[in-house]
């Protein structure tokens, strides 16, 4: 038996995270009672954004076009490049209005029992934007956990044939174990400016 509308609004809003079922309840009958305007706009961008949001060419991040506005704009320096786990990612960094380069985005970290490996996250498109770019400069900005240490040392051996590339690795300030998208912005800041070659 199909359950009614009320119930499947619910379970649809438990995809998000950290929403479990009270807090899905509680989103529904508050849309339902107080906001049905605000739903309707909801519903109608969400079904746009699904629809016309897909990865940029170059660095992968989210965009409606084929080059985001990062790679689409020429001040932005395409000598270095600042690799992250995830959109969100760069958009934490961006918010510290202190790095001017571009960026590449993996999509993940090397996981092999998980089956993310080079050819999943990137990491030949990456090399290929190194190269063509010329770039000077490879800002390495994946989280301080096992698999973004292990996704770092293996992109630094992919290109260490590179001899003008400089690989750094985001410094002090990022906890071990931290991701991107929850440190406050003067501490990713600090971490941008403080980068260490590894």
């Amino acid at each position: 038996m199909q359950k009614n509308l009320l119930d499947q609004l619910i379970d649809s809003l438990q995809c998000l995270p950290s929403v479990g079922k009270k807090s899905a309840q509680r989103m529904a009958y508050h849309l339902l009672e107080h906001n049905r305007q605000g739903a309707t706009q909801l519903a109608e961008t969400l079904d746009k954004a699904m629809s016309y949001i897909g990865n940029c060419q170059v660095c992968r991040d989210y965009t409606e076009q084929d080059l985001c506005p990062i790679c689409a704009n020429e001040k932005r320096d395409a000598k270095t490049v600042c690799v992250v786990e995830s959109p969100s990612d760069v958009a934490a960094i961006e918010s510290t209005a202190s790095y001017s380069g571009r960026y590449f985005v993996l999509m993940g970290n090397l996981s092999p029992l998980d089956g993310f490996g080079p050819e999943e996250i990137g990491l030949p498109q990456l090399a290929k934007v190194v190269i063509e770019n010329d770039c000077e400069e490879l800002i390495i900005a994946t989280s301080a956990t096992v698999e973004g240490e292990a996704t770092a040392h293996f992109i630094k051996s992919m290109l260490q044939e590179q001899q003008n590339l400089k690989v750094s690795r985001l410094a002090q300030g990022v906890p071990i174990g931290g991701e991107l998208g929850y440190i406050d912005q003067n501490t990713l800041s600090l971490s941008l400016a403080n980068r260490q070659k590894i």
